[in-house]
């Protein structure tokens, strides 16, 4: 799953041209008309019940308002950290995953990934679902399909995502709730990524990320195997680095564009890895300075999920933090 706020980043500063801004309903309009009349021939959708719908779906101006604010300036890794690694959200994450210790184990045996780290993604996307969006989906990808010409291209197709997932798993898509920009659930899946990621895990008939703990743990840990989890890999590495050779390749790329003994013979220090492994080289800023890991194979896996460096490893640094403490609690009993 993309990230909807990587998405959306890049776009923060661009000039927003508003349309239609005094339709009540969509119905109404031109552009809507005809993408209705689209989704009803490409994919077989009743002209009345899109009608239906599109007639009832709001124009959310907070929606609009939300994305054409300027883009927040880019955080430094030691800022981004203590927004994740706080005391509050390491203690609910060890409470999550208490109380859903059973369906954790479950995702652990059949997809490899383990627990801390299904528990941290839900940590840092939803505060373990206690922030999942109150937004009605199709509110806010009609919003921002009709009227965010920026991005409308890809909100018109996690729209036409939307309308099939609701379809297949037998939902109303006027009930259905999300993020500003059409997240969903405790992972806050795009339409998209719940078509191809989401799964039944309790096998109760039905894919629930909204409300299911079992399925919402099920589709993250599915989302990392589809996306080459290693069970037995390591994330990343804490490294020195030596030289300029090797710092000037840091942050250059997300994608594992070398081998271990590349960055070896750049001057990166690192021992007891496999100098064939791919791996990235990251610095990291520090309020005093910085600090380089090496990213692997499950790193490159989490930033599919979120592409950032800093996501990754807040992910990872919480994860580790989570099983710390369930680790010296269960010792000391």
């Amino acid at each position: 799953m993309i990230s909807i706020r990587t998405v959306l980043r890049p776009f923060a500063v661009v000039g927003l041209l508003l349309i239609g801004t005094g339709c009540a309903d969509y119905t109404d309009r031109d552009d809507v008309q005809a993408y209705m009349a689209e989704v009803s021939a490409e994919h077989h959708f009743a002209p009345e019940e899109l009608q239906r719908l599109f007639s009832q779906a709001t124009r959310q101006s907070s929606i609009l308002e939300a994305i054409a604010r300027p883009a927040e300036r880019t955080l430094k890794w030691h800022e981004y950290r203590e927004i994740f690694l706080q005391e509050p959200r390491v203690e609910q994450g060890l409470e999550f995953w208490n109380d859903n210790e059973e369906a954790l184990q479950a995702a652990w045996a059949t997809y490899g990934v383990p627990p801390e780290y299904v528990v941290a993604i839900i940590g840092v996307e939803t505060r373990y679902g206690q922030i999942t969006g109150a937004y009605r989906v199709l509110d806010a990808l009609t919003t921002l399909t009709f009227d965010y010409p920026p991005r409308a291209p890809f909100f018109r197709k996690e729209l036409t995502q939307f309308l099939l997932l609701a379809r297949e798993e037998g939902r109303d898509p006027l009930e259905l709730k999300g993020s500003y920009a059409g997240a969903m659930g405790y992972g806050q899946f795009i339409p998209s990524s719940f078509r191809s990621y989401a799964v039944d895990f309790d096998e109760d008939g039905r894919r629930d990320i909204w409300s299911n703990t079992w399925d919402a743990i099920g589709s993250v840990a599915n989302y990392f195997a589809r996306h080459g989890w290693q069970p037995d890999g390591e994330v990343v590495r804490s490294v020195t680095v030596t030289g300029t050779d090797a710092d000037g390749l840091a942050n250059q790329s997300l994608e594992l564009s070398h081998t271990v003994d590349d960055l070896r013979g750049l001057g990166v220090e690192v021992d007891s890895l496999d100098g064939a492994e791919p791996a990235a080289l990251f610095r990291m800023e520090l309020a005093d300075g910085a600090e380089y890991w090496l990213g692997l194979n499950n790193f490159y896996v989490i930033t599919r999920y979120n592409r950032s460096r800093l996501y990754a490893l807040a992910v990872h640094q919480l994860a580790q933090a989570i099983r710390g403490r369930r680790e010296g609690l269960t010792a000391g009993v």
